[in-house]
């Protein structure tokens, strides 16, 4: 009878761990988002592996988000998409309860979250270029929305209605929120005339990857971590720089969320706790070039990071920056409208 139970037990505990090998969490992220060797570390640890689906843009997430078929388990949201979202119930509040990490993150971090999400890498939107092609290095919004000669059909935009106008709204000395017809006329008005100079409207991540596209892009708008990004897929340190120009910018956070229809709840929670564990967000930073959120993660940072004004910036620039607020919807409806129109001014 001790014997049979034992049997029992054991063929119980191969069908437990086969489970866990099969059993799969789907995650939405921005491409080159996490570093592999943790995935890796959890697969080899928990035998659940993860699914990466990349998207290059909020809206683009946003469509893929509000696919049932999709079953996305965890999401990388922005600030305001932590809001949104967690109040139409589309992903899972959390709290130190089901998320013990939390407790290592400041609490301006996490009411950033809105207690939706873990507060992931943060940073800013400035200036890519080519440290080899663009000199001097740009310092001013001025040097996108009205080019040099040298850069026609050599800049990168990113076709997101919020990201896009921040270029233009900084210039205009405005708010990056706003949503008034005169200002986002005004806006309007500066990438029209920019549209001649650029090349293409994708994410530059997205866009260097075609072999058409990757040798002409010179300029481009992105986020601070992408030149890490850039310079790996171009396998040359250096070659791209980042810049936030003199006039200011938008500061980011994003959040690492769990959705509320995952059928694999607990399991995405354990996940969420593993990456914002203080050894793990640190590998994460320092694998990525990111600035962590997680307090007990930054005392692990070597000081050459912590010192990087490229990865935290000084308190001068950052003094200056604005932040995402929830828009309206007239306001992105005339923002896309706009955006639909630039190809034509190419």
């Amino acid at each position: 009878m001790n014997a049979r139970r034992a049997i029992s037990v054991f063929l119980a505990t191969l069908l437990c761990a086969s489970a866990s090998r099969a059993e799969t969490l789907n995650l939405l992220i921005w491409e080159d988002y996490i570093a592999e060797s943790l995935i890796d570390r959890w697969t080899e640890k928990t035998g659940v592996s993860i699914r990466q689906i990349n998207f290059d843009s909020d809206d683009a997430r946003d469509e893929i988000l509000a696919d049932p078929g999709r079953n996305i388990d965890l999401v990388i949201v922005d600030e305001n998409g932590a809001t949104l979202f967690g109040r139409k119930g589309i992903i899972e509040p959390l709290s130190e309860t089901n998320l013990p990490a939390l407790a290592d993150y400041a609490p301006q971090w996490r009411k950033s979250c809105a207690g939706y999400g873990l507060p992931y890498f943060w940073g800013t939107v400035g200036i890519l270029y080519r440290s080899d092609v663009v000199t001097p290095p740009p310092t001013s919004w001025r040097d996108m929305m009205r080019p040099a000669p040298s850069l026609q059909k050599h800049i990168a935009m990113f076709a997101d209605h919020s990201e896009i106008f921040v270029p233009p709204l900084m210039l205009l000395g405005a708010s990056v929120n706003a949503d008034d017809t005169a200002t986002l006329k005004a806006a309007f008005a500066l990438l029209k005339t920019q549209a001649p100079s650029v090349l293409t409207y994708d994410y530059v991540v997205t866009s260097i990857q075609d072999p058409a596209l990757a040798g002409n892009i010179y300029l481009a708008l992105g986020y601070s971590g992408d030149q890490h990004v850039l310079n790996s897929k171009a396998g040359k340190a250096g070659l791209w720089r980042y810049a936030v120009p003199k006039e200011g910018t938008l500061s980011w956070l994003d959040c690492f969320s769990v959705t509320a229809a995952s059928p694999r709840k607990q399991r995405a929670l354990e996940f969420l706790n593993f990456i914002g564990s203080p050894e793990a967000a640190a590998a994460n930073a320092i694998a990525l070039n990111m600035p962590t959120a997680s307090s007990a993660a930054l005392k692990l940072l070597p000081e050459t990071m912590r010192s990087d004004p490229e990865i935290y910036p000084p308190s001068e620039i950052i003094a200056k920056n604005q932040h995402h607020q929830e828009l309206s919807v007239r306001s992105i409806e005339a923002r896309r409208r706009i955006i639909n129109t630039l190809a034509n001014f190419q």
